[in-house]
């Protein structure tokens, strides 16, 4: 028989205790992979929650100014320079201007590309989004029930002829009342298609928005200045570095625990092999494969605990999480994880009484019964 075939086939020549060992383990490896399915999960609905609708912040001119936010206008250039920041998802300019609409003389209307409506934190009530370089505008749902305004009405920006083709709502009280139209369209009322107010900027998911601001800020903070940060960037930080902090402590406990039983069966097994090891050591086997052997023979117990406990803690969180309200996200650094921990346990449960067994003189250990 192989040296191979002897350390795989040695660890269940005494089922009960393997058994026992399998289960004491995978009981770990199971929390560990569950955990870190539900942990990856609720990270990636985090992300998906602070990235989603609103920008994560905007970039607005240096200097203050006249335009709507009380800065200085910018060159839409900046535009393309703030998308190659890296982390920088995706950038949309903006131009907001005080012109006359409708029966005001004076109102908040604002350009942008239909495609960054969604990181205005709009939504559309009735209606559609206007199209880019039309005559088409949307309307804050205030402003439309005070002025009574429907989807499919006309209305007068600078003495132009609009279509109103959709109501939006939104929680910014400020934006409520305005109207939206193209960026273009704004450009022309405004004979100045080169300038923008302000930029709309969205991060990378999983990338950190303040850093990526801090970017921004360090490579053209002379000419412009992040804004308005619209997320609680800190705090859901803290949030995702808590949940995946809780992962790894659970690990460490699953090491403490694990290592400490598979300790246990393996001196147990050196003891009740005593005289076996004398044998081997008569006949001429070496401190070091001995060792060996019995390290050997550890590690097939956590890592047949490890598939095991993967299989079950897989299984579990995807047949169970749906009913509890919870979708886990399972990632191959999560299973990385466990066969890590069950080869550390291995290793650590199986070097203690690999070396007792190693120090055990042949002498004594033929003549025990």
């Amino acid at each position: 028989m192989s040296f191979l075939k002897f350390i795989l086939k040695n660890p269940f020549r005494r089922k009960t205790s393997a058994v026992l060992a399998i289960v004491g383990i995978a009981i770990g490896i199971i929390v560990i992979v569950a955990l870190g399915g539900i942990t990856e999960g609720l990270v990636n609905t985090f992300e998906e929650t602070i990235h989603a609708g609103g920008a994560d912040f905007q970039v607005s001119g240096k200097e203050t100014g006249d335009s709507a936010y009380g800065t200085n206008t910018i060159n839409a250039s900046w535009t393309d320079k703030i998308a190659s920041v890296e982390g920088v998802d995706e950038a949309y300019p903006i131009y907001v201007v005080l012109t006359s609409v409708g029966d005001e003389y004076m109102n908040t209307l604002i350009g942008i590309d239909s495609n960054g409506t969604s990181l205005a934190d709009i939504s559309m009530k009735e209606g559609r989004i206007f199209e880019d370089n039309s005559s088409e505008v949307i309307l804050g749902e205030i402003y439309a029930e005070d002025n009574n305004y429907s989807v499919g009405d006309s209305i007068e920006i600078d003495g132009e002829d609009f279509e109103v083709v959709g109501i939006y709502e939104t929680g910014d009280q400020n934006m409520a009342g305005g109207v939206f139209t193209s960026i273009s369209k704004v450009g022309e009322i405004m004979d100045d298609e080169d300038s923008i107010s302000n930029i709309y900027v969205k991060v990378e998911k999983g990338a950190d928005a303040q850093e990526v601001a801090d970017r921004i800020d360090a490579r053209y903070g002379d000419n412009i200045t992040t804004v308005t940060s619209v997320m609680e960037m800190t705090q859901m930080a803290d949030m995702l570095n808590t949940l995946q902090g809780s992962t790894w402590a659970i690990s460490l406990l699953a090491i403490v625990v694990g290592g400490l039983g598979i300790i246990n069966t393996m001196l147990m097994s050196v003891f009740e092999r005593t005289r076996e090891i004398g044998v081997l050591k008569a006949v001429g086997w070496s401190n070091r494969r001995i060792l060996l052997m019995i390290v050997g023979e550890s590690m097939v117990i956590t890592l047949v605990s490890a598939i095991i406990g993967s299989l079950i803690g897989f299984l579990g969180c995807t047949l169970l999480g749906p009913q509890m309200g919870i979708d886990p996200l399972f990632t191959p650094k999560i299973f990385v994880q466990a066969f890590s921990i069950a080869v550390v346990v291995g290793i650590i449960g199986g070097l203690y009484p690999a070396i007792k067994a190693i120090r055990l003189p042949p002498t004594e250990a033929l003549r025990y019964e």
